[in-house]
């Protein structure tokens, strides 16, 4: 235990996705924090932490995703924590909410992602936890210490034992060749992109595809997927020139509006997915797999609360 903390560790969850906070405390050994979260009868949100948190290293497990009670849900109980004397508070964030909204890229528009950081420090938050941000500038946003996670080791475990024949990770976008390389190291694997326009948010066009595809299986890396539209054109795409099975992987499943019947339309194999974000069984469906990041998030808890390094997991 480190020499500043001298209090145990408390693991909190709001009501995002519980299942994945119950997973993370029992690969650490703990028992979830008891709170209680109710509403007014016009919808107000009220929270309450029933167990002593004075002294203690807390840690709030809350993807921020919509609707925005959750987001709300979560600065409540930094802010209880806070008020209630805890050592030390981690926002621990398997899924940032309203990242996309990370720059002023047209007139009177607001940078979301820069307003949430500010809300969550204030809040009460010493630390940030997060896993896959939508760009990586977004650590710079927050003015408390950040521990970025990459659920790519999750992933890409997953993939080395299915045995791709002569793989290619393609990215979907510009955007995501970085992610789409880190893949191709650790699988092994050539790279392909996407060269597609979006006219509008949540519309785009698949343009041409850049590298060799032919007989080989594609595996289309990106960091969140929504309403499914560039999968499943990418997805096509590949099969029209030629790729042998095509393979999906996301981290953040939002799996919005159409996607689940784009997806099952689509010629994709397979659809890969982790549980940053609890995915109802209303959106499921035969060829999706959901892989758990409960083990990764709660080693970096762990090394967070001991002082080591977290970024040593990734070594």
């Amino acid at each position: 235990m480190s020499d500043t903390l001298s209090g145990e560790m408390m693991l909190l969850s709001g009501g995002a996705n519980r299942p994945l906070a119950q997973e993370i405390a029992d690969s650490l050994g703990l028992t979830l924090g008891d709170v209680t979260s109710r509403r007014f009868a016009d919808g107000e949100i009220f929270v309450r932490i029933n167990d002593n948190v004075r002294g203690r290293d807390v840690f709030v497990v809350q993807p921020t995703v919509s609707p925005a009670e959750h987001i709300i849900e979560m600065l409540l109980l930094i802010d209880a924590a806070r008020r209630a004397s805890a050592a030390r508070i981690t926002a621990v964030l398997p899924y940032y909410g309203y990242a996309r909204q990370d720059r002023k890229d047209q007139p009177r528009v607001a940078i979301g992602a820069k307003l949430m950081a500010n809300m969550i420090t204030t809040a009460g938050a010493d630390r940030v936890l997060g896993v896959d941000f939508h760009q990586h500038q977004i650590q710079g946003f927050w003015d408390v210490p950040v521990d970025h996670l990459y659920a790519a080791p999750v992933i890409t475990r997953y993939f080395r034992e299915k045995g791709l024949v002569e793989p290619v990770v393609v990215a979907p976008d510009v955007g995501a060749a970085k992610m789409a390389r880190g893949f191709a190291k650790r699988l092994g694997a050539t790279i392909g992109i996407i060269d597609k326009r979006r006219p509008t948010a949540n519309v785009s066009e698949v343009l041409h595809v850049v590298g060799d595809v032919e007989g080989r299986d594609c595996l289309i890396a990106d960091d969140m997927i929504d309403t499914a539209g560039t999968m499943a054109q990418a997805a096509t795409a590949l099969k029209e020139r030629g790729a042998r099975e095509v393979y999906c992987c996301v981290t953040h499943a939002l799996l919005s509006g159409p996607a689940v019947e784009r997806l099952e339309n689509s010629p994709l194999t397979e659809m890969v997915v982790t549980n940053t974000i609890h995915i109802p069984e209303e959106k499921r469906f035969s060829r999706l797999t959901v892989l758990s990041v409960a083990e990764l998030i709660a080693d970096a808890i762990r090394f967070t609360h001991s002082n080591e390094s977290v970024s040593s997991l990734f070594d």
